[in-house]
């Protein structure tokens, strides 16, 4: 029989054993952890200095295929960009269109987003208020703003005086007709925030007297007969660019985004090259028109193969002092401090 000492040594052997095996597990998941390259939460964010699993991507333009066009479109469609993203760890984007630029500066500042494009005056106007974004890159520089009457209403600028115009407000539209009505001396004009489906509503029953629109809505406007005002193509100086914009808070997890983004959406684009006819019947899908039309609006020859280029510079710079002069921006900035180049 045994007896209770011997029970008692038993027991003590057992949880000294167990207790050395518990620490040896222990070190061995500590070792792993310190040789992982990201640790990565349940919800895809990261500790500093590590690439997040899930990146979250805003752009303009609500559709049903959930898709932004140009080269990051076409990128996100072909499987280019998750493809080139799964390199670093993401396994899981997020693309999110949204009906204004204002609305994605939001939830970029918010940290919904981790990057978006969208126009050069939301950009401008969420950094002047103190946004943590840079920008990496300006995929696209004539962007055109059209001014559309309502029928048998104001067919020049100057007819316009005392009137009403519907606009995107904090837009690159809003921008173009702001400058267009401030070089006419047109300054009696009420300016309503309308989103383009009401808008184009508004416009239709007479109830504003003109209103901004852009690409193949405002030519389907034209074609429907409604008087053709003015467009920024006969102001060079009031064309729009697009920018393309990343939080601080991502670049601190991810420090060679730019870098990594402009070389996978140059690939993008090369492969966008090789099949144009495929593009524009995308982008027809996409904005639910013609492959015509695009050709006509948005064609492929406009998408720089550069993140930056001086005209686009100089564009951006002159809408971002512009905006300031007529206090519609919070407070000046530095462009050149605001972009971040890569080599």
């Amino acid at each position: 029989m045994t007896s209770t000492n011997e029970l008692r040594k038993h027991r003590h052997r057992r949880k000294k054993s167990l207790g050395l095996a518990i620490a040896i597990l222990l070190t061995a998941l500590l070792l792993q952890g310190c040789g992982s390259d990201a640790t990565t939460s349940a919800d895809g964010d990261a500790e500093e200095g590590t690439v997040p699993t899930v990146f979250n991507y805003g752009y303009i333009g609500v559709n049903e295929l959930n898709l932004p066009t140009g080269a990051e479109g076409w990128g996100f469609h072909k499987g280019i960009i998750q493809e080139e993203l799964a390199k670093y760890g993401i396994t899981e984007i997020n693309l999110t269109g949204f009906p204004n630029g204002p609305d994605q500066s939001e939830s970029l500042i918010s940290g919904r987003l981790d990057a978006g494009s969208l126009g050069d005056t939301p950009a401008i106007l969420a950094r002047s208020t103190g946004a943590k974004t840079r920008l990496i890159a300006q995929a696209h520089i004539e962007n055109i703003g059209y001014l559309i009457g309502k029928k048998d209403g104001p067919t020049t600028v100057e007819e316009l005086q005392g009137k009403t115009i519907a606009i995107q407000k904090g837009s690159y539209m809003h921008r173009y007709v702001a400058g267009l009505l401030n070089e006419a001396g047109v300054t009696d004009v009420k300016l309503v925030h309308m989103l383009r489906p009401d808008g184009e509503a508004a416009l239709a029953r007479g109830e504003v007297d003109a209103m901004t629109n852009s690409g193949v809505y405002a030519l389907k406007q034209i074609e429907e007969g409604y008087p053709h005002i003015d467009d920024s193509t006969k102001h060079p100086h009031l064309l729009g660019t697009n920018a393309t914009v990343v939080s601080e808070a991502y670049l601190e997890k991810f420090p060679d985004f730019p870098k990594v983004w402009n070389e996978i959406r140059l690939k993008a684009l090369e492969d966008l090259k090789q099949h144009e006819d495929e593009y524009y019947e995308l982008v027809a899908q996409i904005q639910n028109t013609t492959p015509e039309k695009v050709k006509q609006v948005s064609p492929i020859s406009t998408i720089k193969d550069t993140p930056f280029t001086e005209e686009g510079i100089s564009r951006i710079t002159g809408t971002k002092d512009f905006l300031v002069e007529e206090k519609l921006a919070d407070q000046d900035f530095d462009i050149e401090a605001w972009i971040l180049r890569v080599e």
